[in-house]
């Protein structure tokens, strides 16, 4: 086994370098701020999942460092605002098509810096960029009668989507006219977000990127008053950390938090289909906001659900995303490549472990030497599926997202249970009732607190038309998706309610 010639690390960093000079340098990625790429910031060293080999890190600023960039990114706003509406389409659909002339290597830094398997990293730059292209085709309906925010959109997200939902964002609100800023992830995606805002910023986008720490910076990209909106994707924790900053302010915020998504199982027999759905849920190791980790299960089906269960995580493929026999072969198709980092691998073994523990049932453990891998690499960073039965309560696999290829079942006896265990998180973005009759759906849904409920099927974030947003403590602010993304970064008339879940009020749309 090895690493397909064309395709290390060094390779896409070189092509980064070529693509992106002023961005890229040979000992270290640059910040752009104030419309000029800086030299600023401490290179923090960074280590990427798939083998630890070292990659390109995060120049972190201080907040003083930060304050001059949103400084610069004010002034930014206050011309592009001004901006004529085709114009402004024009720039984006440049940014967009050159980007797409770097797709493969968007790709690559997606496989490196944050572990994503090949089909999986090309997807998501493909959905940004088709995701896109709609926007700018819809957008003079969506625009008409609105007005830039007042300030510049701040955006701080997770790394597990840097394209298809920052980047995405970060165009539409530019579309929409205002001035943007964003703070790379602290655990990956670095150099796919520069090389992507370097080509946008040629096409005369007025795009701020910075890196630091979240704490440090928060004042400044959080709580800074000259801001218009600040847009967060991540954790609870962190999330409340962000809506206390803005709890003083009245200020336009989207705060998309993680929930427990849960899938309930309740008078269903079609157990060939949801084994492929099982094992579709696996993408990217159920690092994503959108993963279903939770099954909630009918007690006398529990025999033929578990048949389809172990059926499908048996046909599991994971591993290093880049191993190949032979030169000339295509890239492996797996399921997932590793987590993260290491630190998380190990965070979600000692749950596991003390979870069993506690009273667990292990029903599935797979074993991390089964994956695809180079001989002698680090795979630190990997964790194979693991499956539990009744994690305790005092467990967080039993009320959190592990945000890793860790499932958990609870076996209940009625439709009260049914609905209580799935609306253990108090809210979530996504939930699915896997049950035959249409009539049993509609019946329950209503009372699964979630944004988007399936009937035997999985629902996601969407992309074009499609809204999103959580219920409960998954989500404050502002929903987005469709028309609703280019609502929650323009002003609208006077006394406008937006469709949301804000302090005073929730709105569904």
């Amino acid at each position: 086994m090895q690493v397909k010639p064309g395709t290390s690390w060094q390779d896409a960093y070189d092509r980064c370098c070529e693509a992106a000079p002023e961005a890229f340098h040979h000992d270290r990625v640059l910040n752009h701020w104030g419309g000029f790429w800086q030299r600023d910031g401490r290179p923090a060293p960074v280590f990427s999942p798939v083998d630890g080999t070292a990659i390109a890190g995060p120049p972190r600023l201080d907040r003083a460092g930060a304050a001059r960039a949103v400084a610069g990114a004010v002034e930014e706003h206050r011309r592009w605002r001004h901006v004529p509406l085709e114009e402004r389409k024009a720039r984006v659909s440049a940014a967009v098509e050159s980007m797409a002339a770097h797709r493969d290597l968007l790709a690559l830094l997606l496989v490196w810096e944050i572990g994503k398997p090949w089909k999986t990293a090309r997807a998501d730059v493909d959905r940004c960029l088709d995701g896109v292209r709609w926007y700018v085709e819809e957008i003079d309906r969506m625009a008409a009668g609105r007005a830039p925010l007042p300030g510049p959109v701040s955006n701080i997200a997770s790394w597990n989507y840097p394209m298809s939902v920052l980047m995405h964002a970060m165009l539409v609100q530019a579309l929409a006219g205002n001035a943007v800023i964003a703070k790379t992830p602290t655990d990956g995606g670095l150099c796919c977000l520069t090389l992507a805002c370097a080509l946008a910023v040629r096409e005369g986008l007025p795009f701020t990127l910075v890196s630091g720490s979240g704490a440090e910076l928060s004042p400044v990209l959080v709580a800074g008053r000259s801001l218009g909106c600040v847009s967060f994707v991540g954790g609870r924790d962190a999330g409340g950390h962000v809506a206390g900053s803005l709890s003083d302010l009245d200020r336009r915020h989207v705060l998309e938090q993680e929930g427990l998504n849960c899938w309930g199982v309740w008078e269903y027999s079609g157990w060939e289909l949801l084994s492929r759905q099982i094992r579709a849920s696996f993408d990217y190791g159920k690092q994503r906001c959108t993963a279903y980790p939770r099954f909630v299960v009918q007690r006398s089906l529990f025999h033929e659900f578990l048949g389809a269960y172990l059926e499908a995580v048996g046909s599991l493929r994971f591993g290093h995303p880049l191993a190949v026999a032979h030169p000339g072969d295509p890239l492996p198709e797996l399921d997932f490549g590793p987590l993260i980092n290491a630190s998380k691998a190990k965070e979600l073994a000692d749950q596991v472990d003390e979870a069993v523990a506690r009273g667990a049932v292990p029903l599935h453990r797979a074993s991390v030497e089964s994956g695809n891998f180079l001989p002698g690499q680090d795979i630190s960073a990997y964790f194979a599926p693991v499956a539990l039965l009744d994690p305790p309560r005092s467990s967080p696999l039993h009320h959190a997202e592990p945000f890793g290829p860790v499932d958990s079942f609870v076996l209940v006896d009625t439709e009260a249970e049914l609905l209580a265990a799935m609306n253990a998180s108090n809210g979530a973005l996504v939930a699915t009732l896997s049950c035959d009759e249409e009539d049993t759906y509609r019946r329950l849904a209503p009372d699964v607190r979630a944004f988007k409920v399936g009937h035997n099927r999985p629902r996601s974030r969407g992309d074009r038309e499609e809204l999103f947003g959580g219920l409960g403590a998954s989500w404050r602010g502002a929903f987005v998706g469709g028309e609703l993304l280019v609502r929650a970064a323009t002003q609208g008339p006077d006394g406008e309610r937006l469709p949301g879940n804000f302090p005073g009020y929730t709105l569904i749309p």
